[in-house]
């Protein structure tokens, strides 16, 4: 019986991939079969991730660039189509917040680091629409047929304080994710499909110091986002894989535009 859910023959790159979640998504593809392009801007981690998936059988390759470095993307798109042929698929991981990009309560809100707002709006929407013109068009040259799967965040729908950059730059994500979806599908029928995975509140290197105390346990704002999730916890990046799998396989032949939340029901949570 043919598993739809599989990635196997597929070449999926995956931009930040050598960050927490970006982790989750690269083995994700793997498991599912699936060669993979370990996309990011620290060389040392993507080589020993890929070296890692080759020497147990997987088949996995390192690519050093800049999300926001079209041209590095582009060398980038040379090597792994050198390698494997073709590109399937694309997950757009890269992205982030930044301490510069958040204005605390005590800080005058007529007087907030504009261009730190800037740079993480840039990181997250820019990061995302340069590497789907380079990684896309491979996808429609050398594969005629993929998906491609956005990374949007609850900050996208919701008011989240302190972080004014990364909310507007991933709800940019999100309409981007809309309009790009039906842009695909006028010109390449139901062969290109973007979607988007919309994470709940995840530990990465980014917000670690937001969420929790050095020293153990939640800051003020880690326990606003516990009281505010029914699941009364933080995600695991292993419960991000299944969604992934799907967006990318042939097992949701029929789904673009849309937006997925693993979010432990935070989205959905009125708070009462």
């Amino acid at each position: 019986m043919e598993n739809s859910f599989s990635l196997a023959d597929k070449v999926i790159v995956v931009t930040g991939g050598t960050g927490i979640l970006g982790n989750a998504f690269v083995n994700a593809i793997v498991e599912a079969g699936g060669a993979v392009g370990i996309l990011g801007r620290n060389q040392q981690v993507a080589e020993e991730r890929a070296d890692a998936i080759n020497k147990n059988g997987g088949k996995a390759i390192a690519l050093v660039a800049d999300v926001l470095d079209e041209d590095e993307l582009i060398a980038a798109k040379n090597k792994i189509v050198d390698a494997f042929g073709k590109v399937d698929g694309l997950v757009n991981g890269a992205g982030g917040n930044m301490p510069e990009g958040v204005l605390a309560p005590e800080e005058d809100i007529f007087k907030m680091n504009i261009a730190g707002m800037k740079k993480v709006m840039d990181l997250n929407t820019w990061g995302t629409i340069i590497p789907t013109q380079v990684f896309g068009e491979a996808i429609a040259k050398t594969a005629g047929a993929g998906s491609i799967v956005n990374i949007s965040s609850m900050n996208s729908k919701r008011a989240i304080t302190k972080v004014l950059g990364y909310n507007i730059g991933k709800a940019a994500v999100d309409c981007y994710n809309q309009w790009f979806a039906v842009e695909l599908a006028n010109r390449y029928g139901d062969k290109i499909r973007m979607n988007a995975l919309a994470p709940g509140f995840f530990l990465t290197e980014q917000n670690r110091y937001l969420l929790t105390k050095p020293e153990g346990g939640y800051t003020p704002r880690g326990e606003l986002v516990i009281k505010q999730t029914p699941f009364k916890r933080f995600g695991h990046a292993d419960e991000l894989k299944g969604a992934l799998t799907w967006l990318l396989s042939d097992a949701s032949a029929f789904v673009t535009g849309s937006m997925i939340c693993v979010d432990g029901g935070f989205s959905i949570f009125g708070g009462v």
